[in-house]
């Protein structure tokens, strides 16, 4: 009898360990899940941009232009800016934001299928998305003023991690994805943030420099 009550309690405490690490696996997993990253960015030159074609409006480059100097503005003529306006499922293009604040929705449950960016006192900036059915689409590079957009529109496509490189210093990042809400910050040089192989879509995003 002792022993049944012996490997009875054996098996409920085995039972309880499994829970607790099961949640603490499970809570690292939302915290940072993998992101197999691209090949390395390009070396950012000031002749132009290049990288993937995506029909970015007029209208959204001119107000990404807008921001990014307002942002300046505001700081001093050579502060480290950096604005971004997301496209996402049944919006369409929303207005720049710049530095940490939020690009995309949350609890919306819409995919990010798109994004733009602008950056000054950095050097420039790289941009690659992970996309669904394509995978890592390709940098696209620019220099301080200009705007790079990487992404699709008019495919209902959705991005599920994005790589951000800047000409100097580092960059931070974090993205929010599906199923798993606000993922952890990242920084560094270049910076990937979302998920790769999981089929998630990221949904918002917050950059920063």
């Amino acid at each position: 009898m002792k022993k049944t009550m012996t490997k009875a309690a054996g098996v409920v405490l085995g039972l309880a360990l499994a829970g607790t690490l099961g949640g603490v696996g499970t809570a690292e997993a939302q915290v940072q899940p993998s992101v197999t990253a691209p090949t390395a960015a390009p070396a950012i030159s000031a002749a132009g941009t290049s990288g993937p074609a995506v029909q970015t409006p007029a209208s959204v480059v001119a107000d990404l232009k807008a921001a990014t100097s307002r942002a300046r503005a505001a700081l001093a003529p050579n502060a480290r800016v950096i604005c971004y306006a997301a496209h996402v499922q049944d919006i369409g293009w929303q207005a720049a934001v710049c530095d940490g604040a939020v690009a995309g929705t949350t609890g919306q449950s819409r995919r990010m299928e798109a994004l733009a960016v602008s950056t000054s006192g950095v050097g420039g900036v790289c941009a690659d998305a992970h996309l669904a059915d394509i995978g890592w689409q390709g940098w696209a590079c620019g220099s301080d003023g200009q705007v790079v957009t990487v992404g699709t529109t008019g495919q209902s496509r959705r991005m599920e991690a994005l790589g951000v490189q800047v000409g100097s210093g580092s960059v931070g990042a974090q993205a929010h994805v599906e199923g798993y809400g606000w993922l952890s910050s990242v920084s560094g040089n270049p910076v990937y943030a979302g998920t790769t192989g999981q089929s998630r879509r990221m949904e918002a995003v917050r950059i920063w420099v």
